[in-house]
């Protein structure tokens, strides 16, 4: 659930590039709205009030959450501050492999893989299937980054829907991939595991 509140930005982000260009009076002022510069307008905003929102309630926001944000913020800010949405098409590649980079440097830095250190409180898995998991979450995140880059610069005209859908149906299909790995497993570790008597 978490991996798909990243997304509500995304999805207000290809509303305001679908919009058709047009001119918007708001407190007297004179707004340009529609096309990839609003757009990126909309989506720096629109993470910094769903991550305030979750700051607030939860009162910290995972390193994952900090990184998108600093991430739109940056790539945001200099797409606006340049006129060049180049800066913007490498925001998700870059994103995604420093996610990569993160769960690959677990494997060397700390006693468990980054997916344990987020799961581990949840499933009981033996350490041979929470490093496959965890090398599955790079191997994920290197290719999200490439699909991300390849699409951005190759088909310049679909991908800002890439951005949002192929994004979104790329992460949902590795969810459910994993659900059905991790249920394989976790039959094996109900078997394996002694029940205590009453």
């Amino acid at each position: 659930m978490k991996q798909l509140i990243d997304f509500i930005p995304l999805l207000l982000f290809l509303v305001a590039y679908k919009t058709d260009p047009q001119t918007v009076e708001l407190a007297g002022h004179s707004f340009a709205f529609g096309g990839i510069f609003s757009a990126t307008a909309v989506l720096i905003i629109s993470s910094v009030i769903v991550y305030g929102i979750l700051f607030v309630t939860q009162r910290k926001l995972e390193k994952g959450q900090w990184l998108t944000l600093i991430a739109c913020l940056v790539f945001g800010g200099l797409t606006l501050a340049f006129h060049s949405e180049t800066f913007l098409k490498w925001k998700a590649p870059v994103v995604n492999w420093l996610f990569a980079l993160a769960f690959a440097g677990s494997h060397f830095i700390g006693k468990q893989p980054l997916i344990k250190r987020m799961m581990g409180h949840a499933l009981t898995l033996p350490d041979p299937i929470w490093l496959r998991l965890n090398v599955a979450w790079i191997v994920f995140f290197i290719f999200c980054g490439a699909a991300n880059l390849f699409v951005a610069f190759t088909f310049q005209a679909f991908w800002v829907d890439f951005k949002v859908f192929g994004s979104l149906a790329m992460t949902l299909l590795f969810l459910v991939g994993q659900g059905i790995y991790l249920s394989r497993h976790l039959h094996d570790t109900d078997r394996t595991t002694p029940k205590t008597e009453d």
